[in-house]
C-alpha cells in the first residue's frame, strides 16, 4: 500500500507540471481591445492612424496623439481587406504604415499540438500505471516461493574465530568443517565424507550465530543466512518450495554455508501437532531432509542450523547424514567471561580502576550477549554522567541492572518501610555469612530494582557444574533468612518474603522428585514428561506415582523447609546484636558492598546447621 501512495503521488506530479506547461506557453483567444474595428475604419478615414503592428489576430495601433490602442482582426481575413470593407479609401489607408510580426513557431506548434495530445499522453500514462502495477502483482505471485535469504560475503563484515572469545572446545569441532571447505579434495580422495549438517545447541546469547559467521569468515566461503520462521506461511507449499530455492540458490555459490537460525520453528518432532502430514510447518522439515540426503558426495554445500531447544527436534533430523555432527555451546567459565569482557571492552575507553577479572566473578551464568549488553549499560551510564571514559563503578551498576532491573531510587519509601526491608535483607546476608556451605556475600542493598525492595547479592568463588545437598540446604536457609528476621524482630510478617518461599519451595520439591536427595524417599524422580504436545508446547504430565507417595514427597519438601526454617532461626536468635548492626548501616547507607560488610560483622564462625 506505501508504494500505491507513492506511484500515485508521481502521478499527481506530473499532471500538475504537464498543467503549469500549459498554461505557461499556450495562451488563451484574448477579448476585444481598447477600440473596435469600426472605430478603427472612422479613425483612418479622419487622418489619425500613424501605424498599425500586426500580431497574428491583434493589432496595436500608434495614432498621430501618440495613443497607443488595441483592436482585433477577422481570424481569416486579412487586415487591408477588412478595412476595404468597412469603407476606408485607399487613399487614407496609404498614409497608414503597417508592420506584420511573425508568430514564434514553437507558440505556433504548442497551440496546435498540446490541446491534441495532453489528453493521449494523459490516457497512456494511466494504462502504463495500471499495467505495471498488474505486472508486479503477478511478479510477486511468482516470486511468493523464493527463499528470503540474506547472503553474506566473505569480504564484507567478515568474522573470524579471533572475534570469538571463549568456546575453544566448539571452535575445534568446527576446525574440521574450516579445512573441508578449504581444502576438499583431501578429503574427497580418501573417501571421507565430511558432516553436512552441524547443530550448534546453547542458551540464548551463548554465540550460535556468531560461530557460524566465523566458519564462513575461516573459510572464505559465502554464508547464507535465513531463519526457520521464513519458510513457513499460511499457503501450503510455499514453505517447502523455499526450502528447494535456497539449496538451489546456495550450490550455485559452493564452496558455501547454509545457516538456519532457530531450526526448532520448523524442525518440531513430527505427528505432534494439528494437520497430521498436511501441516505446513511439517512438508517444510520434508523438504529439508530430501535436499540433505539429496546432497551429492563431492557437493561443497554445509548446512548449519542452531537451537535452544534441541529436546524438541525430530529424531529424522538428527540421525547420520543429516545433522549428525552437534555441537553444545554451555555459558562461559570464569576465563572465557574475562575474554569475552575484553572483546567488547576494545572501542570502550575504560578507566584504569576497571577489573575484567573481578566483573568476570561477578557474573557468573551470563552469557556471551549478556556481558556485551553489561558493557553497552556501563558506556551508558557513563555517557549520561558526561564522563568520557567508564569507571568500575559504572560497570558494577550495570551488573545489577542487567540482573536485578534499574535502580528506583526515587521510590518514596517510609521510615517503617525501610526498616522493614533493612531487617529483612540484613536476615538473609546474616545467615549467608554464617554458613561455611554458601556462596560469600557480594553486596547488601535496600535500593528497590525491578519488583524487589531489596536485594542481597550472593556470588560463587569459582564456577561451579555440580552442586551438593549441602549447598542447597544452605540456600534453603539464605532464603528463609529473610522471613525469620522479620517475624524475631517485628512480630509480624509482610508480603516482602513471598517470592523467597516460592522460590525455596520450587527447590525443595526439586530435591525431592528431581535431584533424589529425599534421605526417606531415596533416589527417584518423579514427573515423567508425556510424549503429547500441542504446537511444541506439553499439554499433559504423566503422573508416574500414586497418591500415597505423593503425600510423602509433600512430608519431605515440608521437611526440607522446617529444616532451613529452623536453621535460620538458631543463626539469627543467636546473633540478633549484629542483625542489628547490618540493619542500622542498611538504614544510614542504603548500601553496602562485600568489603564493607565482611568488616562489619568481622570473623564470623560457621554455625552448624
Amino acid at each position: 500500500m506505501p508504494k500505491l501512495y507513492k506511484n500515485f503521488l508521481w502521478v499527481v506530479l506530473i499532471l500538475f507540471g504537464l498543467t503549469i506547461l500549459t498554461s505557461s506557453t499556450y495562451e488563451p483567444a484574448k477579448p476585444s481591445g481598447d477600440i473596435n474595428l469600426s472605430q478603427l475604419a472612422e479613425k483612418i478615414n479622419a487622418g489619425g492612424v500613424e501605424k498599425i503592428i500586426v500580431a497574428g489576430n491583434d493589432l496595436e495601433v500608434h495614432t498621430t496623439g501618440e495613443e497607443i490602442l488595441r483592436a482585433r482582426k477577422e481570424p481569416e481575413a486579412g487586415l487591408t481587406e477588412t478595412l476595404s470593407n468597412l469603407k476606408v479609401s485607399a487613399s487614407a489607408l496609404s498614409g497608414v504604415e503597417i508592420e506584420v510580426k511573425e508568430e514564434s513557431t514553437a507558440s505556433f506548434w504548442l497551440g496546435i499540438l498540446i490541446p491534441t495530445l495532453l489528453p493521449l499522453l494523459i490516457i497512456i500514462g494511466i494504462i502504463w500505471f495500471t499495467t505495471q502495477r498488474a505486472k508486479g502483482g503477478m511478479n510477486q505471485a511468482f516470486s511468493f516461493g523464493r527463499a528470503n535469504v540474506k547472503r553474506l560475503q566473505a569480504s564484507k563484515d567478515r568474522v573470524t574465530f579471533n572475534d570469538v572469545a571463549g568456546l575453544k572446545e566448539a571452535k575445534q569441532e568446527l576446525a574440521e568443517i574450516v579445512d573441508f571447505l578449504k581444502s576438499p579434495k583431501k578429503y574427497l580422495d580418501i573417501g571421507a565424507k565430511i558432516p553436512r549438517g552441524v547443530l550448534l545447541m546453547g542458551y540464548p546469547g551463548t554465540g550460535k550465530t556468531l560461530l557460524a559467521r566465523a566458519v564462513a569468515g575461516e573459510a572464505n566461503v559465502p554464508f547464507f543466512h535465513i531463519s526457520a520462521s521464513e519458510f513457513v506461511e499460511m499457503f501450503v507449499g510455499v514453505g517447502a518450495a523455499r526450502v528447494r530455492d535456497l539449496f538451489e540458490t546456495a550450490k550455485k555459490a559452493a564452496p558455501a554455508i547454509i545457516f538456519i537460525d532457530e531450526i526448532d520453528a520448523i524442525g518440531r518432532e513430527r505427528g505432534t501437532g494439528l494437520g497430521g502430514g498436511h501441516d505446513e510447518r511439517e512438508q517444510t522439515l520434508n523438504q529439508i531432509l530430501v535436499e540433505m540426503d539429496g546432497f551429492e558426495r563431492d557437493t561443497k554445500l554445509i548446512v548449519m542450523a542452531a537451537t535452544n531447544r534441541a529436546d524438541v527436534l525430530d529424531s529424522a533430523l538428527l540421525r547420520p547424514g543429516r545433522f549428525d555432527r552437534r555441537i553444545i555451546l554451555d555459558a562461559p567459565d570464569i576465563s572465557e567471561r574475562e575474554s569475552i569482557l575484553k572483546l567488547h571492552a576494545k572501542n570502550k575507553p575504560l578507566e584504569t580502576d576497571v577489573d575484567l577479572r573481578k566483573i568476570a566473578q561477578r557474573t557468573p551464568g551470563f552469557s556471551g550477549a549478556d556481558l556485551a549488553n553489561l558493557l553497552n549499560e556501563a558506556a551508558i551510564f557513563a555517557a549520561q554522567k558526561n564522563k568520557k571514559t567508564v569507571n568500575h563503578q559504572d560497570v558494577l551498576d550495570s551488573i545489577e541492572k542487567v540482573m536485578l532491573g534499574p535502580a528506583r531510587s526515587s521510590r518514596i519509601v517510609s521510615p517503617k518501610q525501610k526498616e522493614i526491608t533493612a531487617y529483612h535483607e540484613a536476615g538473609h546476608s546474616l545467615v549467608a555469612a554464617s554458613l561455611k556451605e554458601s556462596d560469600p556475600v557480594h553486596k547488601v542493598s535496600i535500593v528497590a530494582r525491578g519488583n524487589a525492595g531489596g536485594y542481597t547479592l550472593k556470588l560463587p568463588s569459582e564456577d561451579n557444574n555440580l552442586k551438593t545437598k549441602s549447598q542447597f540446604m544452605a540456600d534453603l536457609a539464605v532464603m528463609m533468612g529473610g522471613y525469620v528476621a522479620e517475624k524475631l524482630t517485628f512480630g509480624d510478617l509482610t508480603t516482602g518474603a513471598s517470592n523467597d518461599l516460592e522460590n525455596a519451595s520450587s527447590l525443595a520439591r526439586a530435591l525431592v522428585t528431581r535431584y533424589g536427595m529425599s534421605e526417606k524417599i531415596g533416589p527417584l524422580t518423579f514427573g515423567k514428561t508425556n510424549e503429547m504436545s500441542f504446537l511444541g508446547r506439553n499439554l499433559v504430565a504423566e503422573k508416574s506415582y500414586s497418591e500415597a507417595m505423593a503425600i510423602k514427597i509433600d512430608e519431605e519438601v515440608r521437611k526440607f523447609i522446617d529444616d532451613a526454617h529452623k536453621t535460620a532461626i538458631k543463626i539469627i536468635t543467636s546473633r540478633k546484636k549484629l542483625l542489628k548492626e547490618i540493619a542500622n548501616a542498611l538504614i544510614e547507607k542504603e548500601t553496602l558492598e562485600q568489603e564493607e560488610f565482611y568488616a562489619l560483622i568481622g570473623d564470623l564462625k560457621p554455625i552448624l546447621r
